[in-house]
């Protein structure tokens, strides 16, 4: 079975529909059916093979968009900027800890998301019945967590560029402190945390090729043989591939490249206490 990829925001996730008799191009824009109901998005690449034992759980694409299609959803986002004014409005008055993020409504207008982010459980029933009557549309409120309230609001990271998830990131990778650990970053949560508060996600994607990089490299104190003689690990460059050793001899220290390293001989892995990370992760 051919199915073809639809994106229906810039850097949101891409989902797999059944394109049908329509003649599909890269690009285009389309209209289809989803569990919301009718939305708008555009094409992902060419045909990708299906197993056929899914074809009940995929959806169809209904029609290539027209332009009123397109001049809906123009109105939506009008009418989106109305109703997330009035929503923060009923969340004060309702006296509600909810960061409203954004809101979306469906092609046809039968319904309306709204995207929040919270710390802890809400109970927005009240604010639901609000809403309902004001806009007599099916309401539907999602809470979030912290990345994706980052990617939908954007912000600088601390490399000066805006943040990854609100640029290319479609879906979110697990990061661990051990990818952290593999890259010898300082292990301060405030250094190696993101805008979301959680760890940045470009440890991840850069950490195959450091994982790559230090197969044969040593770690700090285990001790290596050079043509001068022994001595311990006391720093390493992942990306020069260079250690620095403080030599047994005469306790000077020298960096050297990998390429003159003889032989290593590794410490015991020691356990180390990360029990103020465990949050970021």
């Amino acid at each position: 079975m051919k199915v073809v990829r639809v994106q229906f925001k810039k850097t949101g996730k891409r989902y797999f529909f059944k394109p049908g008799s329509l003649a599909i191009e890269d690009g285009m824009m389309v209209v289809v059916e989803t569990v919301r109901g009718l939305e708008i998005g555009k094409i992902c690449g060419g045909f990708v093979d299906c197993d056929d034992s899914m074809a009940d759980e995929i959806k169809p694409v209904v029609r290539r968009a027209t332009e009123r299609d397109i001049e809906n959803k123009k109105k939506n986002k009008e009418l989106e900027l109305e109703v997330m004014q009035k929503c923060k409005e009923l969340v004060k008055k309702n006296g509600l800890e909810m960061k409203l993020l954004e809101c979306e409504y469906t092609l046809d207008r039968t319904k309306l998301m709204i995207y929040f982010e919270s710390e802890t459980r809400v109970d927005f029933r009240q604010l639901v019945k609000d809403l309902a009557e004001v806009y007599h549309v099916r309401i539907e409120l999602r809470q979030v967590g912290s990345r994706d309230g980052a990617k939908t609001i954007g912000g600088l990271g601390p490399c000066g560029l805006v943040v990854c998830c609100n640029t290319f990131i479609e879906d979110f990778d697990n990061v661990s402190i051990k990818m952290a650990k593999n890259q010898n970053l300082s292990l301060n949560p405030q250094k190696i945390s993101g805008t979301c508060g959680k760890l940045l996600c470009c440890i991840k994607y850069e950490n195959d090729t450091y994982s790559y990089l230090r197969q044969d490299m040593p770690d700090v104190n285990d001790i290596v043989s050079i043509e001068e003689g022994d001595g311990k690990v006391t720093a390493i460059n992942v990306l020069k591939r260079t250690v620095t050793l403080k030599m047994f001899e005469d306790e000077r220290f020298i960096t050297v490249e990998m390429d003159n390293v003889k032989s290593i001989k590794r410490r015991k892995e020691k356990k180390e206490d990360n029990k103020d990370l465990k949050g970021l992760e």
